[in-house]
């Protein structure tokens, strides 16, 4: 069996309805007790991540569960913010920090970025500026603050770029890059830790994550895919990565790493203080695929498509669209709404907290938590940033 090709796509449609189409509609799913009862050990990945984050090294622990609902569901409608929609054609995500929030346009005509005071959403500047020059980008995956620098991830290039912010409405200063290690694979997504290292999901299927340093130098691999397809582990790893590709976030303040898959319903937190490891299955079960000429296509559903760690939760956007549906829409000549319209809310423990029901589907988010304000990003309308007012007893 042919595992070495994978399949190159763009982040906000990881499995566009092309794959759709070739999907069967054969499920693959295993019992959610095969799941549970699957005893992974994590140890050497928990670790590296403890040592990373401080100098001692708890005991590690893991903990596998699952979740069926929510024990409260709340209905959102939200109201769009005065944007300049000439400015964004598709919104894919979205940062907020200081007083400012900063736009991922994943098709603007020529720039990738759009800054915008706040209060207000006044328009401040336009950057990252498409193209195959020295100082342009080819494409970008997702933006980080670090304080205020600005860090943006081209993986057509293979370099994360640094944008300096000052104090005024002045244009941002793109005042370096780094080119990333060549063993790292295509790289989607990643998230700043400290000062000194980035994690960037291993898509080999070696191992999770990838630590790099902000020398873009591969510094070490941890962690493994939490599945029960040994079949797949054993023969199709690369197929396999694929199929669990997930969107990350951390916050440094209280340590958490989570992570989401785009595919099925897998939720994933690494407490980087106390090493706990905790990986939580909705009923959407893990990612599913079948390979064919050594790649990798779904079968199951579209999963989540951005989170946010805050000091108090987990706020995950999932879509849950089955690649089915969505083959039968095309046969009828239908394109369904990039995003999903359901917000999940779990402690940072992993307990589901609530889930809110959206007036539309969102792609990217913004979570001011001491306000109880969401910013979200609405790639299919003539509003590309909708705002919502959040309401959960916690």
């Amino acid at each position: 069996m042919k595992t070495e090709k994978q399949v190159s796509c763009r982040p906000f449609r990881p499995w566009n309805a092309g794959y759709a189409a070739a999907a069967s509609d054969k499920s693959h799913k295993g019992p959610m007790g095969a799941f549970l009862a699957k005893a992974v050990c994590w140890t050497c990945g928990v670790v590296a991540l403890a040592a990373v984050a401080s100098c001692g090294v708890p005991a590690p622990s893991e903990t596998l569960s699952s979740y069926q609902d929510f024990p409260q569901t709340v209905e959102l409608k939200g109201t769009p913010v005065s944007a300049d929609t000439a400015l964004i054609r598709y919104p894919f995500r979205i940062r907020v920090h200081a007083g400012r929030a900063v736009v991922m346009d994943l098709h603007g005509s020529d720039s990738f970025l759009h800054a915008f005071g706040l209060p207000g959403f006044r328009h401040q500047a336009s950057f990252g500026r498409r193209g195959e020059g020295p100082e342009e980008q080819l494409s970008l995956e997702n933006i980080r603050w670090v304080g205020d620098t600005l860090y943006a991830l081209d993986s057509n290039k293979s370099e994360l770029a640094r944008f300096a912010f000052g104090p005024s409405d002045a244009s941002p200063v793109r005042c370096s890059s780094v080119g990333l290690d060549k063993e790292l694979l295509r790289a989607l997504d990643f998230v700043p830790v400290g000062t000194s290292s980035f994690f960037i999901p291993d898509y080999s299927g070696d191992s999770r994550f990838c630590i790099v340093g902000r020398d873009g130098r591969l510094l070490r691999r941890f962690g493994s895919i939490p599945t029960v397809n040994e079949g797949a582990l054993r023969d199709a790893r690369p197929a396999l990565a694929q199929a669990w590709r997930s969107f990350i976030d951390y916050n440094p303040r209280n340590g958490v790493l989570a992570a989401v898959t785009q595919l099925g319903e897998v939720v994933e937190l690494w407490h980087l203080n106390d090493s706990t490891h905790t990986v939580l299955v909705g009923p959407g079960g893990e990612p599913q695929f079948r390979v064919h000429q050594g790649y990798g296509i779904p079968t199951g559903i579209m999963g989540f498509t951005d989170l946010q760690v805050t000091d108090k939760a987990v706020y995950a956007v999932f879509q849950g669209t089955s690649f089915k549906e969505m083959a039968l829409s095309m046969q009828r000549g239908e394109e369904l709404p990039d995003g999903g319209r359901y917000l999940y809310v779990f402690s940072l423990k992993g307990e589901p907290l609530c889930r809110y029901v959206l007036d539309r589907p969102v792609s990217g988010i913004a979570v001011d938590e001491e306000r109880g304000v969401l910013l979200a990003t609405d790639a299919n309308s003539d509003n590309p940033v909708m705002e919502y007012r959040l309401a959960i007893d916690r």
